[in-house]
């Protein structure tokens, strides 16, 4: 419920805390005094259109703020998990401001949200019926939904279950549509991709080393002549002319010879021979290289057209050989894919035909579960018009195919579906005994269309989860005892959950547990809304008043405490 309203700089309100109780609170007063400006606060709280012009004059922000307490398992629990806002103890704070230059700023909880967060949550708490309302039950696409919160106990299974269905057919759908307009795009790719492969294949790429290797001996190839020198200069000096060889046998020999005088020359005579002897082996080893070179210019141009034709594939396709490859095989994969298209398309036009089947059997069980709640509904609306003087009103659900949708065949059976179901419904009534039914948006007077409206609030109390309804005016254009029926209504609505009405009927305004009045008063030159919570005296004096229509008088005081006291029974 709505626990307490706070307004600050808000139309003519500069400040203003209201706090609010459970039952019926009436909210009464002069024409203009600002009574609709707090449901337009309300309705701020609950996502409604923002505009500068609530901004009160020479103010920078007006600021709304609610407090609300709810039970556990309302809705709005799911939708503040949903954004990430804690909730204890069941209280949630809605806060709107409005600046000057037209911004609008939302909290929850204290936490910064989007507009559209303040509305998932605030429609869960608040339900604002007035003039606007009226004109939704003239508009045939929300009859299903009434219908459908009605017997939400037995429907909402029948609901989600059709949607499922409905939702998995027409994804099979979309693909299967892909699948076939893209036949052509696929036959291009399929081009594409078979050059693609030949051009690799006939690289003939197998060792994922073979630039490096070819690398290696092109470099080889293409520094021979100068290697060749290198090599001969290095052997000749210990081979041939420099004779490096011959006088390192000659201080072998030598130290030999210098061993036998003194033995202790032993270690190094063995040291010198040795080294002789691993430098003669170099030399063979030199030798043999010299002996291997090959300058090839054929090779070396064989050599250079290959890394050339590898490094254009790497252009293409991977920064080396290894990626190169492994691009060849997942095209190889996706033209075993695009091959294989006409299979998929078949296999999933036999899961578009399944699918289909089980689609159309949620929709009939859907459609049974509506057709009994339709049923019970007109009975129930039927039954609460009668309380308001509109006994011999005939009130029925009439079902309708809907003029667009998809067209779902299945087998020799074939409908037009929407997500909402396979009809579209509408309200009908007859006012009259004799008349034929008529779609209510034809037939129904303003007065009708506000007791219907409050007949099926009454009904659809228990199943909606809002914490507080508030009826703005909705008793416009009626009197007498029709008045004092719609009062009695709103009262029982108000023993199901918190109810707040702006009224200017006194036989309503005398049913309430609560009576406040809206005071427009100046103040130091500007005008300021006040709201009084009247104790039993002043209540006496504000129902005699809304007799009365002007000046008090101890008759229409008489009067008042008759409509009270007849309110207690």
């Amino acid at each position: 419920m709505l626990e307490e309203l706070s307004i600050r700089n808000f139309a003519i309100i500069e400040e203003l805390t209201v706090p609010f109780t459970s039952g019926l609170t009436v909210l009464t007063g002069e024409t203009g005094a600002g009574k609709s400006i707090i449901i337009d606060a309300l309705g701020l709280l609950a996502g409604g259109r923002g505009s500068v012009e609530f901004v009160r004059h020479e103010s920078k922000k007006a600021e709304i703020e609610g407090l609300f307490i709810v039970p556990e398992g309302h809705l709005a629990y799911e939708r503040l998990a949903d954004a990430g806002i804690d909730c204890e103890e069941g209280m949630i704070v809605l806060r709107r401001e409005i600046t000057h230059k037209g911004k609008s700023i939302c909290r929850v909880n204290g936490q910064l949200v989007t507009l559209t967060t303040l509305r998932s949550i605030g429609r869960t708490l608040v339900d604002i019926h007035g003039q606007h309302e009226h004109q939704e039950l003239l508009q045939m696409d929300k009859h299903s939904g009434m219908v459908d919160a009605y017997a939400v106990s037995t429907l909402f299974t029948l609901k989600a279950d059709y949607e499922a269905h409905f939702d998995q057919y027409m994804s099979i759908k979309k693909e299967l549509n892909r699948l076939q307009n893209s036949d052509r795009e696929d036959r291009q790719q399929l081009d594409i991709i078979q050059y693609q492969l030949d051009e690799i294949e006939q690289a003939g790429l197998s060792e994922s080393d073979e630039d490096e290797k070819l690398e290696q001996e092109r470099y080889k190839l293409a520094h021979a002549e100068k290697l060749y020198e290198l090599l001969q200069y290095a052997y000749t000096n210990l081979y041939d002319e420099g004779k490096g060889l011959e006088w390192l046998r000659g201080s072998v020999n030598q130290l030999e010879e210098a061993t036998a005088i003194d033995p202790t020359l032993k270690a190094t005579s063995e040291q010198v021979a040795a080294s002789f002897y691993t430098i003669e082996e170099v030399s063979y080893s030199i030798r043999e290289h010299i002996d291997q070179l090959d300058f090839d210019p054929a090779r070396l141009h064989e050599i250079e057209s290959r890394l050339a034709e590898i490094e254009g594939l790497k252009r293409k396709y991977g920064a080396t050989i290894t990626d190169i490859l492994t691009f060849a095989e997942d095209k190889a994969a996706e033209q075993e894919e695009l091959l294989n298209r006409d299979k998929k398309i078949q296999q999933y036009e036999e899961k578009l035909h399944e699918a289909s089947g089980y689609l159309l059997a949620a929709a009939d069980d859907l459609t049974r579960g509506r057709e009994e709640a339709a049923k019970a509904l007109s009975t129930a609306v039927e039954e609460e018009l009668a309380d308001l003087f509109m006994e011999k009103t005939q009130f029925s659900v009439r079902f309708q195919t809907p003029t667009q949708g998809e067209r779902v065949q299945y087998s020799n059976e074939e409908k037009t579906l929407t997500r909402e179901g396979q009809e579209r419904l509408e309200f009908y009534m007859s006012p009259n005994t004799g008349e034929p039914e008529k779609a209510l948006a034809k037939i129904a007077s303003g007065g009708e269309i506000s007791r219907i409206m409050l007949a099926l609030k009454r009904i659809l109390a228990n199943a909606s989860e809002r914490t507080a309804l508030i009826f703005d005016e909705v008793d416009t254009g009626v009197s007498g005892r029709v008045a004092q029926a719609i009062g009695e209504k709103i009262a029982a609505i108000a023993g199901e959950t918190q109810v707040l009405c702006i009224t200017h009927l006194p036989q309503v305004a005398a049913l309430a547990a609560n009576h406040m009045h809206i005071a427009k008063e100046d103040e130091h030159g500007r005008m300021q809304t006040t709201v009084t919570m009247l104790g039993d005296n002043e209540r006496v004096d504000e129902l005699a008043r809304m007799l009365s229509g002007s000046a008090v008088t101890e008759k229409t005081r008489e009067n008042a405490r008759e409509l009270l006291e007849f309110a207690t029974l």
